[in-house]
């Protein structure tokens, strides 16, 4: 989030590799956390990712005790962590009742409304939670965000390395080069188009930025067009830091976060070298199941917390299935990334010689490369590849910093090359098949 300090644009590229925002955290591998969620309980059940047994857990608690704020709060996160609207806006007003200044439950609202486009009513759950500079941008967007028109748009990535490229109009201007990346949430552009587009800003925040600060700048944008999808009204970032020559992932004009991809169908077809885009209706939901039911793929989950850390069930090194975090896009030559915790735990090949300097969260970073057997997601599978494994990395991180719950580690740019994987934030699947999309 804004007043969380979080990464601009640039930083965000920067430590792609090495982290997916708060969300790339270590499971509990040992078998002590096992047998605490075997058991029942509904914080060990949520902390190692079997949500729905979590939520079912939490409501016997509630059943018992209904002025539980907490197993409330909970309940109503396991809904919002699957888009199941109507289960979380029922808990989380319940755990709001008993209790109207509780941050995180303000701040898990606040989100709730917003993946529903209900932006006046989370902008006083982002005041109560803190996040004033939310508050302001949401509270600047009048009429229906992000409306859609067009039905489909099929835009060729310009380029692939070091990040992918696809172009994009900015208020009906000439084509620019955006990246893409779904540890970032907001679509993020640079100043000098900012400025071309005559965006002002709603809102302003100075964070952290590398070894000094940077201002960002919050704004509403008229008109971003892909291809043959035009989006309206939508919320836009920039910052002073954001030039054409910093991006690490070569010359580009901005980036395109999660937000405007759980607006749409999308397909990242990377074995195509396009990015599919479609309005979200029945009928192209029915196409994208049977195009993945002919080619094989069978929908794996699909969980969405703070905003934006998308996350599935996989495996590394012959590990369970567990929670993992799904980073499409971005810039950097790994397939995976993974705790050092997670590579100790599971016997990875881990080469301590070769330390790799990077950034996270806007600050230095040390990682070092590590070679597992294999990872797995889904039936697609990658062995022996080149992975990164960050020692400090933190086991979980909590709210308000992190998702709150384990995660092995998370897949990365590299890996979706041989695939297209299609995310369905209206059943909250995710597709992903060998070879071009269909």
């Amino acid at each position: 989030m804004a007043d969380d300090g979080e990464w601009d644009r640039r930083s965000l590229l920067r430590g792609a590799a090495v982290v997916a925002g708060a969300a790339a955290t270590t499971p509990l591998l040992g078998k002590a956390a096992t047998a605490q969620a075997d058991s029942g309980d509904a914080d060990a059940l949520f902390k190692a990712g079997k949500f729905e047994q979590a939520g079912r857990a939490y409501e016997e608690i509630l059943k018992k005790d209904p002025r539980n704020v907490h197993a409330a709060r909970r309940r109503g996160y396991v809904g919002l962590l699957a888009n199941k609207f109507p289960d979380a806006e029922k808990y989380l007003t319940l755990a709001l009742t008993l209790a109207p200044k509780d941050k995180e439950t303000n701040a898990l609202l606040g989100d709730c409304y917003i993946r529903q486009d209900k932006f006046s009513l989370s902008v006083p759950r982002w005041q109560a939670a803190g996040e004033d500079v939310y508050a302001k941008w949401f509270g600047a967007v009048h009429g229906k965000p992000y409306q859609i028109n067009g039905d489909i748009a099929r835009l060729q990535m310009k380029q692939m390395d070091p990040s992918p490229l696809v172009e994009a109009s900015v208020n009906g201007g000439p084509p620019k080069r955006f990246t893409f990346y779904t540890g970032a949430g907001w679509l993020g552009m640079s100043a000098e188009v900012a400025k071309e587009a005559g965006l002002s800003a709603v809102a302003s925040q100075k964070i952290d930025y590398l070894d000094g600060t940077s201002w960002m700048y919050f704004g509403v944008l008229d008109s971003f067009k892909l291809g043959g999808i035009e989006l309206r009204n939508i919320p836009v970032e920039w910052s002073e830091t954001d030039t054409n020559a910093a991006d690490p992932g070569g010359p580009s004009d901005g980036m395109i976060g999660t937000w405007v991809f759980y607006h749409l169908l999308t397909t990242f077809d990377y074995a195509g070298r396009s990015l599919i885009l479609r309005r979200p209706t029945p009928e192209a939901a029915r196409k994208v199941r049977a195009d993945a039911t002919r080619a094989g793929a069978k929908p794996l989950p699909l969980w969405l917390a703070r905003q934006h850390y998308l996350s599935s069930r996989g495996s590394f090194a012959g590990s369970d299935a567990r929670v993992v975090g799904v980073n499409v896009g971005g810039v950097g030559e790994i397939a995976a990334g993974m705790s050092g915790e997670t590579a100790e735990q599971l016997g990875i090949r881990t080469d301590y010689d070769r330390p790799i300097g990077t950034f996270a969260h806007s600050h230095p970073a040390v990682a070092y490369p590590c070679y597992p057997k294999e990872i797995r997601l889904g039936d697609a599978v990658a062995k022996e590849v080149y992975c990164y494994t960050n020692p400090n990395k933190p086991t979980n991180v909590p709210w308000p910093y992190g998702s709150g719950f384990d995660v092995m580690g998370y897949f990365a740019h590299c890996f979706w090359k041989p695939y297209n994987v299609t995310l369905d934030f209206t059943d909250m699947n995710l597709y992903i098949a060998r070879g071009k999309a269909t």
